[in-house]
């Protein structure tokens, strides 16, 4: 059930003020939600208010928004407060993804509150965008919308507890430091650390007016730190000088994209490790920090070389090494759990810049349905432990096939329902498919292929039968994800442990040179990295039969 309302189109001037007195004379009073925008320079402004004249007074000082055209707003008797904030807030990040208007919206004003009667206005909300489609303000379903890189990774979104206090944490040391800072927050899988990287920036970057701030007070002693910083900062430049560093080549052609969409924010600001040298930075954002690199088992070594060489540094050099050179201030999202190859740096190199630096534990769960008690099960099963009991949930679907038919099927029906599915899988086989036609690996009797791209490969394919690695994944969110525990991983029943097979492990840069206790350790943090894609549901295949009957007495 969704809600009536009334649309009003109007010219984005002082004229626009008497036509709406006359023309709604029963609604202009009522709270309201609108859209100003300019479809000749692309960019559009979103909004909600209780009075509408005084906003559009306020808007029409604007400088930026004053260079806007038309304005669309959004009537109902049935609107209140709540109700427009959620209408708004949906309009910013669907909008936003929708890749039609850049906005001007800085990221202050999303909220995600439970209200009376949310659901009836949820629909109002699909309703309204239905005819935006009509009018060809936005172009793309919801669905695929929320499927997209740029929805899923985009600034405007509204903060859990936990993400708010760690933003308002980190500002404030920033903003309290009178020396060079170091910061580290830890959090697992999920915890939504590459989100509240490009939401910080984008806030560090957003000019706010000063009406926007009156409006939006839950956010705006973080608006206002924000602001302290930016002076702090920047010293008297114009422009604060700052970038995010993403060691994976996959996620960051993916947050350039992201960022090249977003008003304020430039794609020259997502940077690899080497690009470090480049430059002197105010900040450095590191997501994914477990994953910078020392040198061993690379490709480019002389790359490599040539840079520790910049920064005046022998072949012991590394990554951080170079972050910490090129920068005043560093903020690393890190994970050691997340460490699945010998080329990462070691975890004692960062507990030495982590023990004279601030540390912020990120611990709520956004990614995964399941949960924290999800996680938790998953790391359970992998170590074995002693608490371990049988995985049961209603809001999350983890199953085990005994069928790689069957598997791919319910998969294929997921894509078709939800889209964003894909299957992932270790790295127990190797990749003959890039010089010939043959499939990597049949079992079951279905042909399996692996990535055949390693870029972007997410939104590559919709194809179950085309496997996704570690590396093509990580960092990514998944509707469904099917999981297939290969041949590099078994079950000793005799000593109830969970064993690797370094022989069918075909990592060539991933297994030479360490010891097979720490081939098991990466293998096994491999697995758990890619057992937690999978947003609503994790479907799982165990090649080796032994690992199928431990999973069997623990998961449905």
């Amino acid at each position: 059930m969704s809600f009536d309302y009334l649309t009003k189109d109007f010219l984005f001037d002082h004229t626009a003020f008497d036509k709406i007195k006359d023309e709604t004379p029963t609604y202009y009073i009522f709270p309201s939600v609108y859209i100003i925008y300019c479809k000749k320079s692309k960019k559009a402004y979103i909004g909600e208010t209780t009075n509408i004249q005084n906003r559009l007074k306020q808007h029409l000082a604007n400088p930026d928004k004053n260079q806007l055209k038309n304005i669309k707003i959004i009537f109902s008797p049935y609107f209140n407060k709540s109700s427009v904030l959620d209408i708004e807030s949906n309009l910013i990040q669907n909008m936003l993804a929708d890749g039609q208007f850049k906005l001007l919206n800085g990221n202050d004003g999303i909220s995600n509150h439970h209200y009376y009667q949310k659901t009836e206005y949820e629909d109002t909300f699909k309703d309204i965008w239905k005819n935006l489609q009509f009018e060809k303000l936005v172009k793309s379903d919801l669905l695929d919308i929320q499927n997209s890189d740029l929805f899923k990774y985009s600034p405007y979104k509204s903060l859990s507890e936990d993400q708010y206090d760690t933003i308002k944490k980190y500002l404030s040391i920033l903003a309290a430091s009178k020396t060079k800072t170091s910061t580290f927050i830890q959090g697992s899988a999920g915890t939504g650390k590459t989100i509240l990287a490009v939401y910080f920036i984008k806030l560090l970057f957003s000019e706010i007016d000063k009406d926007d701030l009156e409006d939006n007070l839950e956010v705006s002693p973080l608006i206002v730190l924000a602001e302290e910083v930016k002076k702090k900062l920047s010293r008297e430049k114009k422009q604060l000088k700052v970038a995010l560093v993403i060691p994976m080549t996959s996620l960051r052609k993916t947050l350039k994209k992201v960022f090249k969409s977003i008003h304020g924010l430039s794609q020259n600001m997502v940077i690899g490790p080497n690009e470090v040298s480049k430059d002197y930075y105010d900040l450095l954002i590191v997501d994914e920090a477990h994953r910078l690199k020392r040198r061993k088992n690379i490709t480019g070594y002389k790359e490599f070389d040539k840079t520790n060489k910049h920064f005046g540094l022998d072949n012991n050099g590394n990554e951080l090494d170079w972050i910490m050179l090129s920068s005043d201030n560093q903020l690393f999202f890190y994970d050691e759990n997340q460490s699945i190859r010998p080329t990462d740096i070691e975890k004692f190199k960062f507990n030495k810049i982590k023990d004279s630096s601030n540390v912020i534990k990120l611990s709520s769960q956004m990614r995964v349905e399941g949960g924290e008690d999800y996680i938790e099960f998953v790391d359970k099963l992998l170590t074995l432990s002693k608490k371990l009991k049988p995985f049961k949930s209603e809001n999350y679907e983890l199953k085990l096939f005994t069928s790689m038919k069957d598997m791919v099927q319910a998969l294929q029906e997921k894509e078709i329902e939800y889209g964003l599915c894909r299957t992932i899988s270790g790295y127990s086989w190797k990749w003959i498919s890039n010089k010939s036609s043959s499939p990597d690996v049949t079992i079951d009797g279905v042909n399996l292929y692996w990535n055949r791209t390693s870029q972007d490969w997410i939104n590559s394919t919709s194809q179950m039968t085309e496997m996704g690695c570690i590396h093509t994944t990580q960092g990514y969110d998944l509707n469904y994800a099917g999981i297939i525990f290969g041949s590099d991983i078994t079950y000793n029943e005799e000593t109830q442990k969970i064993e690797i097979i370094k022989e069918n492990y075909y990592d060539r840069n991933g297994k030479a040179g360490i010891s097979t206790e720490q081939l098991h350790d990466y293998i096994i943090n491999i697995y758990k990295t890619i057992m937690y894609r999978g947003i609503k549901g994790t479907y799982v295949y165990c090649y080796d039969k032994k690992l199928e009957e431990y999973f069997k007495q623990y998961i449905p």
